[in-house]
């Protein structure tokens, strides 16, 4: 059954289109991970121009983080702290990334750099993710000698914080 998108200026399968979002928000909820860098280059697969595409994975993300942070929040999983730093800085880089899409837009260049960033930036994922796999399968064969821990000077610098509730110590 085709549905209309006046903002796209196109048809969409409306069955394809709950099953992207049914089968985006299921993976979202199971790896913990917004879903808009899944959505997006499906959405463009589908069609829909890729400015549509940024701003429709934008709501989607908002709908399958809020439904995963209170199953999280029931199970006692959510670092508070944690996530208000993220925020605080999801804020900054999303204003700056609505100031250079509006210029990149001015140019007529969005469609060619969202594409080509999209390209990179899943390829860099997923050459780090074998990386790192690859890596922890040549660690597990053997028993390495653990380290005893010393305090580096950087410890005791500023913006240092503690996220209990994740176990992670950070210091820039």
């Amino acid at each position: 059954m085709p549905i209309y998108l006046p903002i796209a200026g196109l048809s969409v399968n409306l069955y394809a289109l709950l099953a992207l979002g049914g089968g985006v928000g299921f993976l979202s909820g199971l790896f913990g991970v917004g879903g808009g860098f899944l959505l997006t280059p499906l959405l463009m697969f589908l069609g829909v121009p890729p400015a549509v595409a940024v701003a429709t994975g934008a709501n989607q993300v908002v709908g399958a983080s809020v439904s995963g942070l209170i199953a999280h929040w029931r199970r006692r999983n959510v670092d508070v702290r944690m996530g208000a730093v993220l925020t605080m800085g999801g804020f900054a880089g999303s204003g700056l990334g609505v100031i250079l899409f509006g210029w990149l837009k001015s140019l007529g260049q969005i469609d060619l750099v969202i594409s080509i960033c999209y390209v990179v930036f899943l390829g860099f994922i997923g050459g780090t993710m074998a990386v790192e796999s690859v890596g922890a399968l040549l660690k597990s064969g053997g028993g390495g000698v653990l380290r005893k821990r010393h305090r580096h000077p950087w410890h005791s610098l500023p913006f240092k914080m503690r996220f209990p509730r994740s176990g992670l110590y950070s210091a820039p």
